[in-house]
């Protein structure tokens, strides 16, 4: 019997993880129906890693209405999970203080309220852009018992440092005239000269999930790798490096934390949201990799399979760098698996042997039809791919 691990990641704008990997599931089943599939869906702290990791422990979804990324009311979800179901090496990356086995672990995922996904191309704006609804869930989370928060960082719309968080869990932030700036967006940070109020005592330990390495500022930090695909112009560049720097500033000084936490890698992901949450709030790096890694058992998985497909809606240059369907496939490749990378595009020149890449797009396929029958293209793909050699139609591969 051959046994089959799927584990996709998400085609972004057109399949969750889990639709990717039942997509892929549905040729397989129809081909081989002898095969055992294994589903795995995947996450790398952006969309869908509340979900993915709070089903995986067996946790309860949970949903809150909170402030979108650019103050609308959204319905954001959240999980908690028992301590006692998490495994025991995700227990050890979060390094958690001891918590009983039936405590609550809150399982939250900055991109569902102040994420990308939540505006259309025309209401991108880091200037405008608050992480205040990721805070008024991370809140709903504390409201119900969680004893720690570990909040997926990935996938934001947002550049302001985290201050939308810190002002929902109770730092104040004020004008010169000593006007309350709420949220206090980007736009506002020319007015803001002072920071008041403080967290709570009760806030649980906060732990982010973060793969990025980019520091908060210059030429690898946030507003310059990741401003653009939030809708920063490029002459604002240096308008907002410089608006940055002063606020970070101010808040190190507010909070008693050196300068050179600006540094740290990791401090850029999520529009310096990592940053303000390390400085203020005493948060840790978790690697979000393998923190999934570990909380889906994906090394026992691995070595049950004979066979290995994976894939996301574009494979690029951080795929091969040890991100989600790339770090899956190198693993595989260390094992002796086969791997078969499904993708929507691709931005990668060659991968390496024992991998194969396949295109899921029809050529000359326009963008919006493409991502419209994703799930009917990715089935179609795996089925080709993997149609028995004495069935006609066969594709070579």
């Amino acid at each position: 019997m051959t046994r089959v691990l799927l584990a996709f990641d998400k085609f972004k704008g057109s399949l969750t993880a889990a639709q990717a990997c039942e997509a892929a599931a549905t040729a397989l089943r129809g081909l081989h129906p002898s095969w055992a599939l294994d589903l795995c869906p995947l996450t790398d702290g952006g969309e869908g890693f509340a979900e993915i990791l709070t089903r995986a422990g067996g946790g309860t979804l949970h949903q809150v209405e909170a402030a979108g990324p650019r103050g609308d009311p959204v319905v954001a979800r959240f999980g908690l999970v028992r301590f006692g179901a998490v495994p025991a090496a995700a227990r050890d990356l979060l390094g958690l203080p001891a918590l009983a086995d039936d405590a609550d672990v809150a399982m939250v995922e900055l991109a569902q309220a102040s994420g990308l996904a939540r505006l259309p191309s025309a209401g991108r704006d880091p200037w405008q852009t608050s992480t205040q609804g990721t805070g008024q869930v991370i809140q709903a989370a504390v409201g119900l018992g969680a004893r720690a928060i570990v909040l997926g960082v990935g996938g934001s719309a947002t550049h302001d440092l985290g201050l939308g968080v810190l002002g929902a869990l109770g730092l104040k932030f004020y004008s010169d005239l000593g006007e309350p700036l709420v949220p206090p967006v980007p736009a506002l940070w020319a007015r803001l000269t002072r920071i008041g109020g403080r967290l709570p005592p009760s806030l649980p330990p906060l732990r982010l999930a973060c793969d990025v390495d980019h520091p908060l500022l210059g030429r690898r930090g946030a507003a310059a790798v990741f401003g653009p695909q939030k809708g920063l112009h490029a002459d604002d560049l240096r308008r907002l490096e410089h608006a940055s720097a002063r606020i970070a500033l101010m808040l190190g000084a507010f909070s008693g934390q050196s300068d050179t936490l600006m540094d740290v890698p990791g401090a850029g992901a999520a529009g310096g949201t990592a940053f303000g949450l390390l400085c203020a709030a005493g948060a840790r790096l978790v690697p979000g990799s393998a923190l999934v890694a570990s909380w889906l058992g994906l090394e026992s998985r691995l070595a049950a399979a004979d066979l290995v497909l994976t894939g996301e809606g574009c494979f690029d240059a951080s795929s091969l760098a040890g991100k989600g369907p790339g770090a899956l496939a190198a693993r595989a490749r260390a094992l002796g698996r086969p791997a078969h990378i499904f993708a929507g595009r691709s931005e990668v020149a060659s991968i390496p042997a024992g991998t194969t890449l396949h295109l899921i797009t029809p050529a000359g396929a326009p963008e919006e039809a493409a991502m419209r029958n994703a799930g009917a293209n990715l089935t179609q793909t795996v089925r080709a791919v993997f149609l028995p050699a004495d069935r006609p139609g066969k594709s070579p591969v």
